[in-house]
């Protein structure tokens, strides 16, 4: 019998998580898991031994060159985003925004009415024979800004041709709108129905809540606006648009309970409870908006457990960041999402385009720019060729510096098959792309989610099961 690598991690005094390279994990309790270390295999309990065996912790000496296959096939589909490369890009058509939002990640200019901050119609067409050299099978292109609704116009040219140049590529293109929701008439909305276009929101809580983080420029209420353009999209589009994000502040972290439940009676059957990132005037006013990562870890759990029984209780409701963690601690499939993959995702499953043109692998890197540093500047869509970029400074320096299997501080990790790394953020709060992952805000706060989610696996209950495979396959109990 051979012992095959694997990770560990100690969850409470008798408890224990194994990890192996393909994602597989097992607990065991300290009696047993010194007896495998020691591999005194007689000793196992039958059923412990024969999901070792199952799950590749351990195989019989003529098996092992099959058991490395299967497990080498397995990370090949855990890793399989990096066969399709880029397919998501975001396109920066305004920096302009009306609304003032006290945690903005990418310092909007106002609602002034120049175009300064806008897109012309030449860089759109450029960006998007750029996006779709992509060896990508699909592609997503997502509208950001700013507010993106303030040069729409842009956004209808770049949706018309973006599907002009596809009727000969047929690739699987789709595209998303980020908005406020406070600048939209029944006539846009119509037409984002009739291109298939997602339409992605945030909502920060009750009107005072809302109000208070999201000031609007252009309106008394900001909710308001919201609110009553929110029901068009629903009327028009169908009760899945739009979908919501919840950033968490210093003013809502204690009232996600009620902030879920409003996301509920507004229609919505999922929240990503998002925490502040360390860019534009969320850093300007930190002292007013920050918390503690312990503090939103306890916030977390107690909005986590809620969602949990609201779905045990028949509400179908989903937490969206614990869900694709869930899906990559109990399935062998890759996320999509940038954060939780190694390599990281910027560059290689989406970028960011600026808009003048300028190529970031991350939203965080056209961020960094706002503020003078254009350390992760890939190119521009005028001056630059697509393999010059792909295949540039950044991306090799991006992919160097984040995997995590052979990373200080990550290497070693039971919980680095279920996380990612996140250099550009090592980059603005270390100073330099490699940091110091094990102590950074995002490692701690991953890990423990990370912890409570495997609380939940291992204790198994059958009904919360059910609640967490209803999420992966996005099918209600």
């Amino acid at each position: 019998m051979k012992l095959l690598p694997f990770d560990f991690a100690i969850l409470n005094d008798d408890l224990r998580i194994l990890v192996n390279p393909a994602g597989e994990s097992c607990f065991l309790n300290d009696k047993t898991f010194r007896i495998l270390c020691n591999e005194d295999y007689e000793w196992l309990p039958s059923s412990c031994l024969l999901e070792l065996k199952a799950k590749h912790f351990i195989t019989e000496d003529e098996n092992l060159p099959l058991t490395i296959e299967l497990l080498a096939n397995k990370l090949r589909s855990r890793k399989a985003y990096l066969d399709s490369f880029t397919a998501l890009h975001m396109i920066v058509v305004t920096l302009r925004c009306n609304c003032a939002c006290k945690y903005c990640h990418a310092s909007s200019k106002g609602n002034n009415k120049d175009n300064l901050y806008d897109m012309d119609e030449e860089t759109a067409y450029r960006t998007v024979d750029f996006i779709m050299q992509t060896p990508s099978k699909s592609i997503k292109i997502e509208f950001q800004g700013g507010e993106p609704m303030l040069n729409y116009p842009i956004v209808e040219k770049i949706i018309l041709y973006a599907e002009k140049l596809n009727k000969k590529l047929k690739k699987e293109l789709s595209f998303v709108i980020c908005t406020n929701l406070l600048a939209i008439s029944q006539e846009q909305i119509k037409f984002f129905y009739n291109h298939k276009v997602s339409i992605s929101t945030s909502c920060d809580g009750q009107k005072d809540l809302h109000d208070e983080c999201r000031k609007s420029l252009i309106s008394d209420s900001a909710y308001d606006s919201f609110f009553e353009n929110m029901l068009q999209v629903r009327r028009i589009c169908g009760k899945g648009e739009p979908s919501a994000l919840l950033t968490i502040t210093r003013r809502n972290i204690s009232s996600i309970e009620s902030i879920i439940d409003l996301y509920r009676d507004l229609g919505f059957n999922n929240i990503f409870i998002r925490a502040l990132n360390p860019y534009g005037y969320a850093v300007e006013n930190k002292d007013e908006l920050s918390y503690t990562v312990d503090e939103f870890i306890d916030a977390y759990d107690k909005a986590l457990k809620y969602i949990i029984n609201l779905n045990l209780q028949g509400t179908y409701f989903v937490e969206a960041y614990a869900a694709m963690l869930l899906q990559r601690i109990m399935t062998p499939f890759p996320t999509g999402f940038v954060d939780l993959q190694s390599p990281c995702g910027a560059g290689l499953l989406g970028a960011i385009y600026y808009y003048n043109g300028d190529v970031y692998p991350a939203d965080e890197g056209r961020m960094l720019a706002a503020s003078g540093d254009k350390h992760f500047l890939m190119g521009n869509v005028k001056t630059s060729n697509y393999r010059d970029v792909f295949d540039g400074r950044v991306i090799k320096e991006l992919v160097k510096n984040s995997c995590v299997e052979n990373m200080a501080g990550c290497s070693y990790c039971a919980y680095k098959q279920f996380c990612g790394a996140d250099p550009i953020r090592y980059y603005v709060e270390c100073g330099n792309i490699y940091g110091k992952r094990y102590a950074s805000d995002f490692c701690k706060k991953n890990q423990a989610i990370i912890k409570i989610l495997l609380r939940y696996v291992h204790e198994n209950d059958r009904n919360i099961m059910k609640v967490f495979w209803s999420w992966l396959t996005r099918k209600a109990l």
